[in-house]
């Protein structure tokens, strides 16, 4: 369905406070990332750092470059330009050691359905190389953690969306990483288990760094401490939520005014960039001819005609 427009400056946005704490040990690093699809631009200069201990969302609308930037920090997608980097490892070069610090979780969860949460986790466990004694005590704690002990035996294919969810975060915790990244983890889920979902998150904030995505702003200030936000393929903001609406507009009016829509409406905005070249003023006060102009300019033309045959004849 096309997306109405309505014409009108789109806002700028103030420029983005400093990323992170100084002072913090950088976990995540974003330094200037671009994807390119031919002449299209995915993302462009993406740059920012969340420091040992943060949660920090990661907003946008739909198709603004999250799940493309998610992909690059965690060496899943190569950047056409720019670093990311995972506990001080370049994902492009050394992503064997940075994902030993990494738990990623994608909008759509590595689950294999003829499995069981405990077979799944035992695989991945597995392929992450612990032995016996410590596959079963990490399986215990993030089943214990996930609240997944009720269908740890049953088909991954038989689960509700919130448990499939459930298996995905306890795959991506069953290494004990440092840093996690989330992708839209409450995606589909219903309000009893995205309450789930953010219980867990207050868990995790206490030891691990997070950078989640997310639609739902009411989560926002339920989960996270920061706001990184981007609109088509740029960074728009970055800082503390509570300098997001100075003015108590509400998050959904500041939302749409640093994504270039009507915060009443949803319209998207169109920039004066956006509007067709203008005609000038001389042009603009040219009025269309009469037909009795042109007509009086056919009569002109036939009669200059008329006079270029007759001189023709007399010289010949």
């Amino acid at each position: 369905m096309s997306e109405s427009t309505t014409t009108a400056a789109a806002p700028q946005s103030s420029p983005a406070p400093s990323s992170g704490d100084a002072s913090g040990t950088p976990m995540i690093e974003a330094i200037g990332l671009s994807k390119f699809y031919g002449i299209f631009a995915a993302t462009r200069d993406v740059s920012f750092t969340v420091n040992k201990g943060e949660v920090v969302a990661f907003l946008g609308p739909n198709g603004a470059g999250k799940s493309t930037t998610m992909k690059m920090l965690t060496g899943y997608l190569s950047p056409s330009q720019g670093v990311a980097k995972i506990a001080g490892h370049d994902m492009s070069h050394d992503r064997l050691a940075g994902s030993k610090n990494l738990g990623y979780l994608p909008e759509t969860g590595p689950l294999y359905p003829e499995m069981t949460p405990y077979s799944l986790l035992d695989f991945f466990a597995e392929a992450r190389g612990m032995n016996k004694k410590t596959k079963r005590n990490q399986i215990e704690k993030v089943v214990d953690l996930c609240a997944l002990s009720s269908v740890i035996y049953k088909p991954i294919n038989k689960l509700s969306k919130g448990y499939r969810q459930r298996v995905g975060m306890a795959q991506a915790l069953i290494h004990e990483p440092e840093v996690l990244i989330l992708d839209e983890p409450t995606s589909g889920l219903d309000p009893n288990q995205i309450r789930g979902v953010r219980q867990t998150m207050t868990r995790l904030g206490k030891e691990k760094t997070i950078l989640l995505s997310t639609h739902i702003l009411q989560e926002v200030t339920a989960m996270a401490s920061r706001v990184v936000m981007i609109n088509e393929g740029r960074k728009v903001y970055d800082g503390p939520i509570d300098q997001m609406d100075p003015q108590g507009v509400g998050l959904d009016h500041v939302f749409a005014n640093l994504t270039g829509h009507d915060p009443v409406s949803g319209a998207k905005l169109i920039s004066e960039e956006d509007l067709p070249p203008r005609r000038d003023s001389a042009s603009q006060n040219q009025t269309e001819p009469t037909e009795e102009e042109l007509e009086n300019d056919d009569e002109s033309i036939e009669h200059e005609n008329l006079e270029d045959e007759t001189t023709e004849e007399i010289d010949d």
